[in-house]
């Protein structure tokens, strides 16, 4: 049977910024929120924009880190929660070649805790947030990575993730081995872009690296010139080429994922928009949509990046009727710079 009422679902990562995209639409949407981060790089500041955004919803704060594996079942119990979507990890490339532990430690290991504690307070239903870095680099002549694609990460980003997205289906194996139930959606997404259209909360990374919020803060004199990390990949302008989806379609997917979801059912779906655009593209457009020249500079390459990253989501449109609603880098560019101009110091 689908996952249906009472809808008591836990955000781990919900102070951050697609944690907190993802609370204000389960917010809106009727659902109980229970939001868990250690805010290392989460925001206070963004669960008060959120109460304040959805002032008569139910979200709840425990400020923890998912490692606390006693209490965070003692919260799932506490909470009565029905679900989790598991956001909290780190999501630096680059960072995680240099901090290869770290990303394992997180990522992977809080990825275990969490499922000793959901194990511990019988919470069966679990919506991944994983990654297109699980494929690394696509096998040649491929225009687009769907889920068949090889999963060959280059970076411990994607290993981990990887790894992680293995130790949950090992996990549902042995829950339903005894005779249980357990049911998960791993959700590989690429580049994630935009904000709330109403401006009511956005993307404050601390560090910055993800590049729309680093065109605008270089636009707006917060930050040096934006790197471009390599120009001389096998691209059309010798940048590299991702897939933006619109952080409240990616939003959309989880919760068309959690609705879905059926007893001991296990999905592993790419969610983007089937379309590239090179980083100049992106640049190029931020311009437009600010209307002011976006300071850069070209540089060396960074280790563990693919030169093209684009999804193949024939397969999430199919068995979730899901597709992107926002169409163009335009719109979800305008919506970032509505809220990054208004809060040029992010959550403060």
């Amino acid at each position: 049977m689908p996952f249906e009422s009472p809808k008591r679902i836990l955000v781990t990562g919900g102070a951050g910024y697609i944690g907190s995209h993802m609370v204000l639409r389960l917010a809106e949407s009727g659902y109980s929120v229970t939001i868990v981060d250690n805010c290392f790089r989460g925001h206070v500041g963004a669960v008060e924009a959120l109460r304040k955004a959805a002032p008569n919803a139910t979200i709840s704060f425990e400020q923890l880190s998912v490692h606390e594996t006693d209490r965070l079942a003692h919260i799932m119990r506490e909470n009565r929660i029905d679900a989790v979507i598991h956001f909290a990890a780190l999501a630096y490339v680059g960072e995680s070649v240099e901090r290869p532990l770290d990303y394992w430690w997180t990522n992977l290991g809080g990825t275990l805790s969490l499922l000793k504690a959901m194990n511990s307070a019988k919470v069966g239903r679990l919506i991944f947030s994983s990654t297109c870095a699980t494929y690394g680099v696509p096998t040649a002549g491929a225009n687009s990575i769907d889920e068949s694609c090889p999963q060959n990460p280059i970076n411990p980003y994607g290993a981990a993730k990887l790894a992680a997205e293995h130790a949950i289906a090992d996990h549902q194996n042995s829950i339903l081995r005894s005779g249980g139930d357990f049911a998960f959606a791993a959700l590989r997404y690429f580049n994630v872009i935009g904000s709330d259209p109403q401006g009511r909360i956005g993307e404050d990374h601390r560090p910055e690296s993800h590049l729309v919020p680093s065109c605008m803060l270089a636009v707006l004199g917060r930050r040096d010139p934006l790197c471009i990390m390599g120009d001389d990949y096998p691209t059309n302008d010798g940048t590299c080429v991702r897939d933006y989806v619109d952080v409240g379609d990616l939003c959309a997917a989880h919760l068309a994922a959690l609705k879905a979801l059926t007893a001991r059912e296990s999905l592993r779906l790419n969610v983007g928009t089937g379309r590239g655009h090179s980083v100049l593209e992106v640049l190029q457009a931020c311009e437009k949509v600010c209307q002011r020249a976006v300071p850069a500079v070209r540089g060396a390459r960074r280790d563990g990046d693919p030169p093209m990253l684009v999804a193949n989501a024939a397969q999430i449109q199919r068995l979730l009727r899901w597709s992107p609603a926002v169409r163009t880098l335009d719109e979800s560019i305008g919506n970032a710079w509505k809220w990054l101009s208004a809060n040029p110091n992010g959550y403060g």
